[in-house]
């Protein structure tokens, strides 16, 4: 069969490049960029306080940049490259022209693409990090953070989870596009590092109402439909199994939404704007480990548990545990991201099919890769409950790497710079912290001078 003479291999273009899939890639990257930036950038300056806008948006916006220089210097290597450790990869530059082209160690696909579409995920993450922390954080310390975190504690569980060497990898532990190496690890190191830094000032935790709530949507939405990369991207291939992610990734974070609404609306008597957009996180983290690897009916009982166990432990157990009450965590990460990723993880193991499992990671072996359910249904129950238990492994494996990690990078920062804003850089917000405001309004933003002429 001959092929249509764009399609045939040349230098640039050699025999095990597939277009497609490298298109597809390329494009997947792009969008889950997107719900960075702008995504997160226009959700958190709108959902703070008005004197806190430009601080927040830009926290993020940062965390991007720094994050894509430290990825390619160093980062991508140590989560993806050759083993140094059993949890983690030898550190090397991933700038040399000559690996960039040369073919990626999963797929179709060039390292140039690989390095980009790993990259995105590894910014969100510090991205998330930062809704913990935002309205009081001393913007030179998270100058700090961002690359000493990225490179002391994200790579550690890339590699163990992703990475085909990795320890949890090999055990077969099921995470399809970051429940545990995103999700659960921004919403462990977000609340370790919100402790450390400490809250924000009693007026602001009081009352902090959002500056734009018509904005914050958009940033949502975002965020919502960026997720159509996050997880159509990871089987790295254009497959019948990225299609499933895809749907499933919407089923599930439209009934988690709807689930969040009605509860509000059962015990609060009003429909929370606010509120619809956390069911709509706590949805999207929580199939994102489960994504391509579950039944469409599988995702819509994920969603109602989604919008439902996470909104009680952010509505309810968090004023009655002394502990949560202690940490302030601004945009509730540890709810909506480690509460809602650990959910996630546990009911993969639970309603992963074996089918769309050897789709996705191309392995017949029987003895991993199967959800409880399955493995109970077709008469090999011990490698079900053996799915469950790695999947509660590699959780408490998260929890205990990142707020580890997580400290101890704080406590070094503290010794180097203050964690917290100053008490009259809090008072003030931005303006303080950056000499710029997000608002120019009259008698709130620039001052305007009086002038009238006399008759």
């Amino acid at each position: 069969m001959s092929l249509p003479s764009n399609l045939h291999p040349d230098e640039a273009s050699p025999p095990w490049l597939n277009k497609g899939d490298n298109s597809w890639q390329l494009t997947a990257a792009t969008l889950v960029g997107l719900q960075s930036v702008p995504g997160l950038v226009i959700l958190y300056g709108s959902i703070v306080k008005k004197k806190w806008a430009v601080n927040s948006a830009f926290m993020a916006l940062y965390a991007f940049a720094a994050v894509l220089i430290c990825w390619v210097g160093w980062g991508y290597r140590m989560s993806f490259g050759d083993k140094f450790i059993p949890f983690l990869g030898m550190p090397n530059v991933s700038l040399d022209a000559q690996y960039l082209i040369d073919r990626a160690f999963l797929g179709y696909l060039p390292n140039a693409t690989m390095v980009y579409f790993q990259f995105v995920f590894a910014a969100i993450t510090l991205i998330l990090i930062a809704g913990a922390l935002l309205g009081r954080m001393n913007f030179l310390a998270w100058m700090l953070f961002v690359p000493l975190w990225v490179t002391f504690s994200y790579t550690i569980t890339a590699y163990s989870i992703w990475c085909p060497g990795g320890w949890l990898a090999k055990r077969g532990l099921i995470d399809y596009s970051g429940g545990y190496v995103i999700h659960l690890s921004s919403g462990v190191a977000g609340f370790t590092a919100a402790y450390w830094v400490g809250p924000r000032t009693t007026k602001d935790r009081e009352r902090f109402p959002p500056n734009n709530i018509l904005l914050m949507l958009a940033g949502a939405g975002l965020l919502w439909m960026g997720w159509t990369g996050f997880n159509g991207g990871d089987p790295y291939t254009v497959s019948t199994d990225a299609s499933l992610a895809v749907l499933n990734t919407h089923v599930c974070t439209a009934t988690s939404l709807l689930t969040w609404l009605i509860l509000d609306c059962i015990f609060f008597g009003k429909p929370s704007v606010v509120g619809a957009t956390q069911g709509m996180i706590t949805g999207l983290v929580c199939i994102t480990p489960a994504a391509g690897v579950v039944q469409g009916w599988a995702a819509i009982l994920m969603g109602m548990m989604s919008g439902s166990i996470p909104w009680y432990t952010m509505i309810v157990l968090h004023k009655k545990v002394w502990f949560l009450k202690q940490v302030d965590d601004t945009m509730a990460v540890f709810h909506t991201h480690a509460v809602a990723g650990s959910l996630g993880g546990i009911l993969t193991g639970v309603f992963a099919v074996p089918k769309f499992n050897r789709l996705f990671y191309m392995v017949t072996d029987w003895q991993h890769y199967i959800g409880f359910f399955y493995g109970f249904h077709d008469g090999r129950t011990t490698a079900g409950f053996r799915q469950l238990g790695v999947q509660l492994l590699g959780i408490l494996f998260v929890v205990f790497v990142h707020a580890t990690m997580t400290s101890i990078i704080c406590l070094l920062i503290s010794l180097v710079v203050p964690l917290r804003l100053s008490e009259e850089e809090l008072q003030t917000g931005d303006d303080a912290i950056h000499g710029e405001e997000a608002y120019a309004l009259w008698g709130d933003g620039e001052k305007y001078e009086s002038k009238h002429n006399s008759v």
